[in-house]
């Protein structure tokens, strides 16, 4: 278990929410990783695994005409999975990972590209207005490296984003205490 997948659980637990873990080419490590930390089932609500395309299309919510036209390894397509699983499972906060752990380039996308995506509650003062963000990496190493790489990256999103969150609320809650100046 690493320290972030820790700080993600605390913090969540602090804000009193929830998130839900959509996985491709992780296959379930991301899952893996959080319930390994102690307390994490007081705020993680589940995973989807998708490997294969259709199921993000039919689990996820991801459009079949985006997957046609853009394969599964996509910026919008990560975006998508990380609202669709947030939706699907009721969670606060939805994070996904799609992309190529190799040994074979697929979608026309070289082995290593991958991104990873958070989705969550849009609120004033958030890191993120919209609710989302995505990143887009490109990873060197085997296939174990680039799957644990992946990892690593989408809880330092979240976690970035939580932080964002916690900071933008006690702001929000020093202006209320100092008459909204």
């Amino acid at each position: 278990m690493s320290s972030t997948a820790t700080d993600v659980v605390r913090l969540l637990t602090v804000n009193g929410e929830t998130l839900a873990v959509a996985e491709s080419l992780t296959g379930g490590l991301v899952a893996a990783e959080i319930t390994a930390v102690p307390g994490a089932s007081k705020v993680f609500r589940g995973s989807v695994t998708a490997y294969a395309t259709e199921l993000k299309h039919r689990l996820l919510g991801v459009e079949a005409t985006l997957l046609a036209e853009r394969g599964a390894v996509d910026p919008q397509v990560a975006a998508r999975m990380a609202a669709g699983v947030r939706e699907a499972l009721g969670a606060d906060w939805g994070i996904a990972t799609t992309g190529v752990a190799g040994p074979d380039p697929q979608d026309g996308q070289d082995v290593g590209t991958v991104f990873v995506a958070v989705a969550g509650p849009a609120r004033a003062g958030s890191a993120s207005a919209g609710g989302g963000k995505v990143e887009r990496l490109r990873l060197n190493g085997d296939r174990a490296e680039i799957r644990m790489e992946s990892v690593r990256s989408v809880l330092e999103l979240l976690l970035t984003e939580l932080v964002g969150e916690q900071t933008g609320n006690e702001r929000a809650q020093d202006t209320e205490r100092n008459g909204g100046f």
